[in-house]
């Protein structure tokens, strides 16, 4: 068994679980959440809901699953490398995106914007929302009864309000502590992973090629290695050669960087991760590359006309079904039904934003066709 730094979360500092439960046999704390969080309704549903491409233009492209797949793999490892709980990090990261709505971030932000009258909406809190609340698998409690440590690692930033409200998960947001290393390193993993694979993905669809990476050090830099390792290399080796390198790169430049500013900051307890400023983190070169990555995607891949050719249709698939179900609240299904029929007008459009936000990409489509009796999917 791998020793753990002081300053990593065990179960023995844990803040434990909302409703008391007997331990685990054969198998730890975190080790149970994680189980919990591959076993629920909303992480079988991240299969089919968009992460840049919507799932029915290819079967390769990535998902929320495989994204969230992919950012566990890359916490785990970070984890490990610094001594730190990779259980945690792992059911962190494959909790990460549970509220994301169908159609990516154009449906997010149809929502929320649906929602700005009854308190917003936000992916992030709807991750929580949904490991608290919302997942109905136990007899005992709503949701997964989580440990304290893996719900304050999904709520990555809350507004003041929100934390206020929140109770004792929000106060680390009131007095600018910090979460657990292991809840810092799944968010810099999460874009790690999402810079690499969104250029996997945007080299397969052809909406990006190689040559206009070239302009990108990072991309470049890595690419010549590739090359001068494996002469007259080509083609899809070529970009997972190069990609491969990229993540390394920025993993280990990660790992370095995390373990020089432990040791500056004095950090020997995870009392003194929370006092900390913010512990995991890249060099400023690496900053830079990520900055100059991450401005390439956005402007050639993210709003390449192929992908915002998704958005409005995506919007209004999202405003119809919201608008459909405030004002026909019978329509929604029995358990949603009778709650929302029975609410007050912010109940109810928050019970309309749950059920709209758990759908998949192809279920809020048909669903979409069913109650308007519009194809708006061939739009996508």
């Amino acid at each position: 068994m791998q020793k753990l730094a002081p300053y990593a979360v065990t179960e023995s500092v844990s803040r434990g679980r909302q409703h008391p439960e007997p331990p685990p046999s054969e198998r730890g704390e975190f080790q149970r959440d994680r189980d919990r969080i591959v076993h629920s309704t909303a992480f079988r549903r991240l299969e089919y809901k968009t992460q840049v491409f919507v799932n029915h233009e290819g079967d390769l492209f990535r998902t929320r699953l495989t994204h969230s797949l992919e950012v566990a793999q890359l916490s785990r490892s970070i984890a490990r490398a610094l001594g730190l709980n990779e259980e945690l990090a792992e059911a962190i990261a494959l909790a990460h995106d549970l509220g994301h709505t169908p159609f990516g971030h154009a449906g997010q932000d149809e929502l929320n914007g649906c929602m700005k009258a009854f308190g917003g909406f936000e992916h992030n809190l709807q991750s929580l929302r949904i490991v608290d609340t919302l997942e109905e698998r136990y007899a005992a409690f709503d949701g997964l009864n989580l440990l304290f440590e893996t719900r304050e690692g999904i709520l990555k930033h809350c507004s003041l309000d929100n934390a206020r409200a929140l109770g004792e998960l929000g106060r680390r947001f009131i007095e600018d502590a910090r979460p657990s290393l292991e809840a810092q390193i799944v968010n810099l993993a999460d874009e790690l992973a999402y810079c690499n694979h969104d250029v996997d993905d945007g080299l397969r669809s052809e909406l990006l090629a190689l040559e206009q990476l070239d302009a990108v050090a990072v991309f470049a830099q890595c690419r010549r290695s590739a090359e001068s390792h494996w002469p007259g290399l080509s083609g899809r080796r070529l970009v997972h050669e190069t990609i491969r390198r990229m993540i390394d790169a920025l993993a280990l430049d990660l790992i370095a960087q995390t373990r020089a500013r432990i040791t500056e900051e004095g950090v020997e307890t995870l009392s003194d991760v929370h006092a900390a400023k913010t512990l995991a983190g890249y060099s400023e070169e690496t900053r830079k590359n990520l900055r100059e990555l991450k401005t390439f995607l956005f402007n050639n891949l993210y709003r390449h006309e192929r992908v915002l050719r998704m958005t409005d249709p995506a919007r209004r698939i999202v405003s119809d079904l919201f608008t459909t179900y405030m004002d026909n609240p019978n329509l929604l299904p029995p358990p949603r039904r009778t709650h929302a029929e029975s609410a007050s007008d912010s109940d109810k459009a928050r019970a309309v934003a749950d059920y709209i936000a758990g759908m998949t990409d192809r279920f809020a489509a048909k669903e979409h066709r069913r109650l308007s009796g519009r194809n708006e999917v061939n739009d996508l």
